[in-house]
C-alpha cells in the first residue's frame, strides 16, 4: 500500500509561499516556454522594422514635440537659437476661434466624405457581387485606373471640369438642362468649394472600399443566404441580418481607416484654393498647419496644431488596433 501511495506521489512539488518552484530540478512552464528554441526569432525580425519605424516616425515626432513648445519662426530656421515657451502654443491655439472653426469644419467634412464613401462603395462591391465575370473585370479596371492617379493629378482634372468659364459641367447644366450656370464660380463659395472637394476625394477613395468589402463579400457562405432565402427574407433584410455580420469587421477597419485619411486631407483641398478658391473660408487642418507654419512663419504654433491633430487621430488609431487585435484573437 505504500509502495503503491508512493508511486502516486506527484514528483513537482507545489510552489511555495514566495512564488518560486523548490529546488527539485524542473524549471517554470513559462521559463520553459520562453527559452524553447526560436522564441526570440519574431523578435529579431522585427527589430530592424522597430529600428527604421523609429528612425523615420519616432525622431520627427519628438522634434515636433519639443517644437511646440518653443518659439520658432523664422529667425530659428536661419540659426538662432529658439526660445522655450512652455505651454503658450498650445494656450494661444486653444484660445482662437479660427482654430476651432477650422477643426469643426475639418471634422464635419470628413464625417460627409466617410459616409458617402461608405455607402457608395459598399453599394458598387455588391453590385460587382452580382456582375459576370467580363463586366467585373471592366469596372475594376476603371476603379483601379481612378486609385492610380494621383490626388494632385485627379484635382487639377476635375478643376478643369468645374472651370466657370470652360468647364465641362457649366456648359451641360446651362445648354442641356436650361439652368443658369453660365460662369458660375464653383470654387468662390464655401459651400460649393466643399462640395467639388467631397467629389473628388469620395471618387478617390471608393475603389479601397469596393476592393476590401468585396473580398469580404467573397467569403459570406452561398448556403447561409439560400437559408435566409428560402425563410423569406428579402434582399434588404439579407444584408442586413447575414451579410452585415460575416464582414462587420471589415467594415468597421475600413471606416476608420477613412476617418484617418478624410481629417488630414490636404493635397485636393490646397489645390483646389490654389485654383480659385478663398483659403480663408475653406482651409482644413492639414491646409491649416501648412499656411500657419510656412505662411507666417510660426513654426511652434504650427507644431502645437500638429501635436493636437496627432492626438486626435490616435485616439481613432486606437480604436482601429484595439478591432484589429481582437479579429485576431478570435
Amino acid at each position: 500500500m505504500s509502495t503503491a501511495s508512493s508511486r502516486l506521489t506527484p514528483m513537482v512539488q507545489p510552489v511555495d509561499g514566495e512564488g518560486e518552484f523548490p529546488s527539485t530540478g524542473i524549471e517554470p512552464p513559462e521559463r520553459r516556454r520562453f527559452l524553447r528554441p526560436g522564441t526570440l526569432t519574431p523578435f529579431a525580425l522585427l527589430t530592424p522594422a522597430l529600428i527604421a519605424l523609429v528612425v523615420i516616425t519616432g525622431w520627427p515626432l519628438l522634434q515636433l514635440l519639443i517644437m511646440s513648445f518653443q518659439e520658432y519662426g523664422r529667425a530659428q530656421v536661419f540659426g538662432a537659437p529658439p526660445e522655450f515657451v512652455g505651454l503658450e502654443n498650445y494656450i494661444d491655439i486653444l484660445t482662437d476661434a479660427e482654430f476651432w472653426g477650422v477643426l469643426g469644419r475639418s471634422v464635419a467634412f470628413a464625417a460627409v466624405c466617410v459616409v458617402a464613401t461608405m455607402v457608395l462603395g459598399v453599394l458598387i462591391a455588391l453590385l460587382m457581387n452580382r456582375l459576370g465575370k467580363v463586366m467585373r473585370t471592366v469596372v475594376s479596371v476603371g476603379l483601379l485606373l481612378s486609385w492610380a492617379m494621383p490626388p494632385l493629378s485627379a484635382t487639377i482634372v476635375w478643376g478643369w471640369i468645374f472651370d466657370p468659364q470652360y468647364g465641362v459641367l457649366n456648359n451641360i447644366l446651362t445648354n442641356w438642362f436650361g439652368l443658369d450656370f453660365a460662369g458660375h464660380p464653383w470654387l468662390l463659395e464655401p459651400l460649393s468649394f466643399f462640395f467639388v472637394a467631397a467629389i473628388i476625394i469620395v471618387w478617390g477613395a471608393i475603389p479601397f472600399v469596393v476592393f476590401t468589402v468585396f473580398a469580404g463579400l467573397t467569403q459570406v457562405p452561398d448556403e447561409v443566404l439560400e437559408a435566409a432565402q428560402l425563410d423569406g427574407a428579402g434582399g434588404t433584410k439579407r444584408f442586413f441580418l447575414v451579410v452585415v455580420p460575416y464582414i462587420k469587421s471589415i467594415l468597421v477597419i475600413v471606416t476608420i481607416l477613412q476617418i484617418i485619411w478624410d481629417l488630414r486631407v490636404f493635397t485636393q483641398i490646397y489645390a483646389l484654393q490654389s485654383i480659385g478658391g478663398l483659403a480663408e473660408q475653406t482651409n482644413t487642418l492639414g491646409v491649416y498647419i501648412y499656411r500657419v507654419s510656412l505662411g507666417s512663419g510660426d513654426f511652434g504654433v504650427g507644431g502645437a496644431i500638429s501635436v493636437i491633430v496627432v492626438l486626435l487621430l490616435a485616439a481613432v488609431s486606437i480604436f482601429y488596433v484595439r478591432q484589429t487585435v481582437k479579429e485576431d484573437s478570435l
